[in-house]
């Protein structure tokens, strides 16, 4: 059985609609101009986030220190 709906009803239903549909718009809108500005806006995130770091650490270098050492030790030894 269908029910006949009102105009009163038919109107609040399209407002309901167009309010939604702006809600999405909004929602989907991107703050970057262009897919440059996202990819360095990316880059500037990750290298505060230390990912772009040297891949030589403190403690790689006191490692070779150590060695440099050690070979000294046992050159001066014999």
């Amino acid at each position: 059985m269908l029910r006949s709906r009102t105009v009163a009803r038919l109107e609040a239903d399209l407002l309901a609609l167009r309010a939604s549909a702006e809600r999405a718009g909004m929602a989907l809108a991107c703050v970057f101009a262009s897919s440059d500005e996202y990819e360095a806006d990316l880059i500037r995130e990750r290298r505060a986030s230390g990912a772009f770091r040297p891949r030589r650490s403190l403690r790689r270098h006191l490692r070779l220190a150590a060695l440099v050492g050690a070979f000294a030790l046992a050159f001066l030894l014999a």
